[in-house]
């Protein structure tokens, strides 16, 4: 007796890629008119600009705190329980993979991180000396040893399941589905029913576009200052205003070209590039630097980190009232929230032909991984320096000298000048990987019915690339305050988090009903070849 345990589907064919000319001419004049007017308002009313800014912030975290812990670690549990279930064996499309896995795992950590990664990942552990979570006692023992944990999970499972919570339904209305068009009010209109043209379907782009702009001008503006300043200690020169805008357009440079050429032959090579570089510099760390407390203290922070897993998630401080979720914990869930519709669009696309399991795994372990690498290995290199008395870092914190600090922990290194050159080097990869994927994603949001084989034009795709180089420049130019945008584009990620359920429930509710029809498919293949094989006998 044969057995068919699948749905034919036929022979594999490898479609080639094609470009998809279509613009929506209304939504980018309608972003860009918003962009503007925010960066008008910066120029014109700095200070009443942030102060409203913060207000609204300050409110949205008290009202929505709770709300905002909740969803990201039910969604943790979501993910878990779906990548141990038969779901997960679900294939995204009927192709193989396009990239290897080293590639497809490096775009996925370089589209999620940027150069905030390495920036935090030396200082960021010493704000929570001073401050701790869970009612820890300030500058105690415990704080030192909690600080590195909740430095990890600020970056780790939870981070990456807010990106994953929006790429798996994206990838799934995209593959399995084969619905047009890689953008929330796509999936959206193909879930609720609303116009995909229409208002509602406007808004919802508008403010894909708008948070896009917020967080990657925010990370340009304070990335190209920092390397600026640390490629000038290494050549001992006063960094200037010109400099910062000379770096700004080489990195742009860099990552229009690459996004003009496509993903395969430009952000999967820079990737893979900046993927090497970024082991060979952890692991010079822990070579040349001090080996053994860096493998025992990222080897402590991790199990802290997993122990304390629960109560980091769900931690308000009710009855301390230090402020400490609402300043971290839930500010970072949101930041993430602004990053997680164009990097889980970006997941999406570079999935093509893997398993809703590996896509979990991938987004969930790989990109935690990368994380705890470069938090364990570089937070314990400048713990190391604290408590030896060769850099104060919470010192220079306490003075606003961030940029500094961390320059000091890199000349306590054999060969400082060299580990600077690298930190320079991967700041800018990462920096171009991250505005490349945010190009491709916010030029196939404003491609009306992309389908799986196609990708935004060239073209389209430059033109976003040289916005998303303008808006930092004008903002630098005119002496703006960075944290205006940021906050505000933080703000707007509260109605993201409505959506992100909405695609979450749509996404389940099409798996399960998918995976029954084909079940039952199976089992009419199965009793037709009974009743075959019966009729033969």
């Amino acid at each position: 007796m044969s057995k068919k345990t699948g749905v034919n589907v036929g022979k594999l064919k490898i479609e080639k890629n094609i470009e998809g000319a279509r613009i929506d001419k209304v939504l980018i004049s309608i972003s860009i008119f918003f962009v503007i007017l925010l960066v008008g308002l910066l120029y014109t009313n700095p200070e009443a600009s942030q102060e409203i800014a913060n207000i609204i912030f300050g409110k949205m975290t008290n009202w929505f705190g709770s709300f905002t812990l909740i969803f990201t670690f039910s969604g943790f549990v979501i993910l878990v329980g779906v990548a141990l279930s038969k779901y997960g064996n679900i294939k995204l499309g009927d192709h193989a993979p396009e990239h290897s896995t080293f590639k497809w795992v490096a775009m996925m950590i370089s589209c999620g991180l940027g150069s905030a990664t390495i920036y935090w990942a030396f200082i960021e552990w010493a704000y929570y000396i001073g401050t701790p979570g869970l009612g820890i006692e300030a500058n105690s023992i415990r704080a030192f040893e909690m600080a590195l944990p909740y430095n990890m999970f600020h970056w780790g499972f939870s981070a990456w399941t807010l990106y994953a919570l929006v790429g798996l339904p994206m990838c799934y209305h995209f593959y399995v589905r084969k619905n047009e068009g890689l953008s929330l009010s796509s999936i959206i209109s193909k879930i609720t029913g609303i116009k995909k043209d229409g208002i509602i379907a406007t808004i919802i782009n508008v403010m894909f576009i708008f948070i896009c702009f917020g967080g990657l001008s925010i990370t340009l503006g304070v990335s190209v200052p920092l390397v600026s300043q640390v490629l000038c200690a290494v050549v001992g020169i006063t960094p200037t205003f010109s400099m910062n805008v000379a770096l700004i357009l080489l990195i742009s440079i860099v990552y229009s070209l690459s996004s003009y050429i496509g993903i395969e032959k430009g952000m999967a090579r820079i990737s893979d590039w900046n993927g090497k570089l970024a082991i060979f510099f952890l692991l010079a760390i822990i070579v040349l630097g001090p080996s053994l407390f860096i493998i025992n203290n990222t080897t402590n922070s991790l199990g802290l980190m997993l122990q304390n897993f629960v109560g980091m998630s769900l931690f308000t401080d009710s009855i301390g009232q230090t402020g400490f979720p609402q300043s971290w914990t839930i500010f970072y869930w949101l930041y993430w929230i602004t990053y997680a519709p164009f990097t889980g669009i970006f997941i999406a696309k570079v999935s093509k032909g893997r398993t809703i399991r590996s896509v979990i795994i991938n987004t969930l372990v790989s990109g935690s991984i990368g994380c705890f690498a470069f938090f364990g290995v570089i937070g314990s290199l400048s713990i190391d320096r604290q408590m030896k008395g060769l850099v104060d870092m919470t010192g220079l914190l306490g003075a606003g000298k961030d940029t500094f600090a961390i320059i000091e922990v890199m000349k306590t290194l054999p060969l400082g000048s060299i580990f600077m050159m690298m930190f320079s080097i991967i700041a800018v990869l990462f920096l171009a990987t991250t505005l490349d994927g945010a190009a491709f994603t916010m030029a196939s949001t404003a491609t009306p019915g992309l389908k799986s084989n196609e990708n935004p034009h060239p073209i389209h795709r430059l033109f976003w690339c040289v916005l998303l180089a303008l808006v930092p420049l004008v903002m630098i130019f005119i002496g703006a305050n960075l944290n205006t945008i940021k906050t505000a584009a933080i703000i707007t990620g509260v109605p993201i988090i409505f959506l992100m359920i909405i695609m979450v429930y749509g996404w389940i509710k099409w798996m399960v009903k998918d995976y029954q029809v084909h079940t039952e498919k199976e089992n009419n293949y199965i009793l037709i070849d009974n009743e075959k094989e019966g009729n033969h006998e």
